[in-house]
């Protein structure tokens, strides 16, 4: 058992609807810990109009159980109320791996009772945020163009999320080969939860009936080519060139007539920094700024997990110190 709380503040531990579904032995595991530390109101979410209500309670300690996602959504909500600076936060990162680097990667440890254990005997740690001219926030880092490929980024990967269906793509379907199919029609086209017929696994597909039905090595191959021509990377595939103009606090990075194959912005010690990659450039330009501007023709990026876009233009201002995470001390 855990020894109480030492700020003696009640908490609010707001529950994500995803951390239930994919992990609901660790979510019980640290609500135990948590309640057993402290005075604990717990609210069960099911959507965001949810989260805005539980955190109207004043005078509560939020405490996310959830993913990267769960935390930004409160992080962004709070930032909204101009509320981010009134407490500290915290969070049981609760999900596959690549759906909590980002809280890892910010300091919180491993696992539901350590997590759980630091939100009770840690501290506040004051930490840097990136903020954008449409009121957007960014934890992590933001990468532009958006060509998000699985596993290629940092904290990109959470994007495709680990659903009750298995993996996921960024827009919402079915990643790979893999998960569960119709027994007729385009990959996903039938899902228990969702229009079509019941979702029947490959097996299935091949012995229904007693005999091997269409899922030929003919059928297969050509399922394999629609998914990788109509899928979510054909659809939003990272460009060899993009022309962008970057600019950080008004010195001039890169300009439409210099093609470039990525820019990143994240932060560092109270800096944005960001790191312009040209494609005719052996070695990348850096610069840390107060902010960063991004302009050209309609361009996608990826904030933290997120995508966003397409927009011409898009400035991220450091904000240092403007929210507090409770970290082992």
């Amino acid at each position: 058992m855990s020894a109480p709380d030492p700020t003696g503040q009640p908490l609010l531990v707001i529950i994500d609807p995803v951390a239930r579904r994919a992990d609901g032995e660790s979510v019980r595991i640290a609500r135990d810990v948590l309640c057993a530390g402290a005075v604990a109101k717990i609210c069960l979410t099911d959507g965001p109009e949810d989260v805005s209500r539980a955190l109207s309670r004043r005078g509560r300690r939020p405490v996310v159980i959830g993913d990267d996602r769960a935390l930004l959504r409160v992080v962004g909500l709070l930032h909204r109320r101009r509320e981010l600076a009134e407490s500290a936060l915290s969070v049981v990162p609760v999900g596959a791996p690549h759906t909590v680097a980002l809280a890892h990667a910010l300091g919180v440890p491993r696992g539901p009772v350590a997590a759980a254990r630091a939100v009770l005997d840690g501290a506040p740690h004051p930490l840097d945020l990136l903020v954008d001219d449409s009121d957007g926030v960014v934890l992590g880092e933001v990468c532009v163009p958006d060509g998000y490929v699985p596993g290629a980024a940092p904290y990109a990967a959470g994007a495709a999320g680990i659903g009750p269906e298995g993996p996921r793509h960024p827009d919402g379907g079915p990643e790979g080969l893999d998960g569960p199919v119709g027994p007729v029609g385009p990959v996903g086209s039938g899902s228990p939860d969702g229009p079509g017929e019941p979702a029947v696994s490959r097996r299935q597909a091949l012995t229904a009936g007693g005999h091997q039905s269409w899922w030929s090595p003919a059928a297969r191959t050509a399922r394999t080519a629609l998914a990788l021509l109509t899928g979510p990377a054909a659809r939003h595939s990272l460009p060899s060139c993009t022309r962008l103009r970057v600019e950080a606090d008004g010195v001039l990075l890169a300009d439409l007539d210099q093609p470039v194959e990525r820019v990143t912005v994240s932060v560092v010690d109270g800096r944005a920094e960001v790191v312009v990659h040209h494609r005719s450039a052996d070695r990348p330009v850096r610069a840390r700024a107060r902010a960063v501007t991004v302009s050209g023709p309609d361009f996608r990026y990826r904030a933290d997990e997120v995508g966003a876009g397409p927009v011409r233009s898009r400035t991220w201002t450091v904000r240092p110190g403007a929210w507090r995470l409770t970290l082992p001390r």
